[in-house]
């Protein structure tokens, strides 16, 4: 039977953390774990992280006033730290204090022990696009035959990960992980800890490069999860990505492959795009093949439901089931969701994160989406995290928006410049392309051109809150 929170007891956790038990009672139930101390429950264990704007041990004290089962820290803060003494004598009864050498490395290896302990089939997805939403579209299909655990918002890195696992209890049959990454590395740990079932990785683009350095070192820290995944374990990969599945090749792991060639074990065929209602494709697997309708827009979205349905085949998920839930499912906001505004306007809000590949797919899809006769405004925030390729980043992407057509095309941000040249150069005048200083001026400057039958695309990167253009918009046509 799988452990549960309360009825294990402090020993437990003392080998999985490579812990010693300095204070306290060793048989203190423990009710679960949590790195912030505003949120403690009594009973549960407060884990004081260090980071470099934080340090949760001055939060220690806090904790177990709140009647935390106990606090677990970093053995130099323990030796070294002035209120050991208050500690020691302000203990309530059987409170525990554990110190380890790197409280966020016990934090994972907690985690991992914790997911070793339950039935739960996981699944870890990472990539430099699309990985929020395969997960999402696998998490609704898994959904269908068992309660699903996933990760929210960005429980996505060493600290979120684990916290999400922690969650798992005896209901849960399936655990659907997304994995974030800035550096080489992180991948590779956080499949350590998650061990999963199935990994996914959904393709390799220019994001993240000043960790990274260049398009072969994301690459290279994509595929950490092959590395890492365990030789029972399959690792769903996107087969129309040549360097993802050179970088892949040489670890010999299970690949099985998605995407639209049709060598690959998960392929689409007779993609329709059906303009806002959504996009409709052949799913083909092995000898079977069904028919599948999309609510959600956009052509980026078929390889992610290749993706998610190859997942749940892996684990052998029946084919019907995987249909219902990818057509069930709904979208996430941010992440290119269609909206109509009065007068015929659509609005793509796909303002949640930005990359050069992503840019590409979005500019790409809200091309397909436009009518004969419509208008394509494109409104984007620069790039963050490129390294040294920002630069000529933002110029192709420039370029790009140019050769698709567009009518209006407005950019803000420190790289914004480069995005105009970009335009310009491929063929857009002045009048056409601008750079525009703020949220609001990005909407005066799309409202006062607006007609009847416009798409309007609005993206960029997460710290560029692009959403505000969208708020703007809505309520300046209302």
């Amino acid at each position: 039977m799988a452990v549960s929170w309360g009825k294990i007891r402090a020993e437990e956790i003392l080998a999985p953390a490579n812990g010693r038990l300095v204070l306290g009672e060793d048989q203190m139930p423990v009710g679960g774990i949590r790195t912030d101390s505003r949120k403690i429950e009594p009973g549960e264990l407060f884990l004081a992280l260090k980071g470099e704007r934080f340090d949760g041990h001055a939060f220690v004290e806090q904790a177990l006033a709140r009647t935390a089962a106990g606090v677990m820290v970093q053995k130099d803060w323990w030796r070294e730290g002035k209120t050991k003494d208050r500690i020691r004598n302000s203990l309530f009864p059987n409170q525990a204090v554990i110190v380890v050498n790197d409280t966020l490395r016990a934090l994972g290896d907690l985690a991992g022990w914790w997911r070793q302990q339950h039935r739960a089939r996981v699944v870890s997805l990472t990539g430099s696009t699309g990985k929020t939403t395969t997960k999402e579209m696998t998490a609704a299909i898994l959904g269908l035959g068992g309660l699903t655990l996933k990760n929210y918002g960005n429980f996505n890195n060493l600290i979120g990960l684990p916290l999400t696992l922690f969650q798992l209890d005896n209901r849960y049959r399936n655990a659907v992980l997304e994995m974030g990454m800035n550096h080489p590395g992180e991948i590779s740990r956080l499949s350590e800890i998650s061990n999963p079932d199935v990994g996914v990785i959904t393709n390799v683009g220019m994001a993240h490069l000043e960790g990274v350095g260049d398009l072969e070192g994301a690459a290279r820290a994509k595929v950490e999860l092959v590395e890492k995944i365990s030789t029972e374990g399959r690792v769903v990969i996107n087969g129309d990505d040549d360097l993802l599945m050179k970088m892949a090749a040489p670890y010999g792991k299970k690949l099985v492959t998605f995407g639209l060639g049709w060598e690959n074990t998960f392929r689409a065929s007779k993609i329709q795009n059906r303009g806002l209602k959504g996009i409709s494709f052949d799913l083909h697997f092995k000898k079977q093949s069904r028919s599948v309708a999309l609510k959600v827009p956009g052509l980026q979205n078929v390889p992610n439901a290749l993706a998610a349905a190859g997942v749940a085949l892996c684990l052998d998920e029946p084919m019907e089931q995987v249909v219902q839930g990818l057509e069930g499912f709904s979208g996430l906001a941010g992440r290119f969701m269609v909206t109509s505004l009065p007068g015929g306007i659509v609005l793509i809000d796909d303002t949640y994160n930005a990359n050069p590949l992503s840019i590409k797919a979005s500019l790409e899809s809200a091309g397909a989406m436009a009518e004969n006769d419509g208008r394509i405004i494109v409104g984007l925030g620069e790039m963050l995290e490129l390294g040294d390729a920002a630069i000529s980043a933002h110029y192709d992407v420039g370029r790009r928006v140019a050769r698709l057509g567009v009518h209006r095309f407005l950019a803000m941000g420190g790289n914004a410049p480069e995005m105009i040249r970009g335009a310009i150069d491929s063929g857009m005048t002045s009048d056409q392309a601008n750079e525009v200083r703020g949220h609001v001026e990005m909407a005066e400057n799309i409202m006062e051109d607006l007609r009847k039958g416009d798409l309007i695309l609005l993206k960029g990167s997460r710290k560029m809150a692009l959403e505000k253009v969208v708020n703007e918009l809505q309520e300046r046509s209302s």
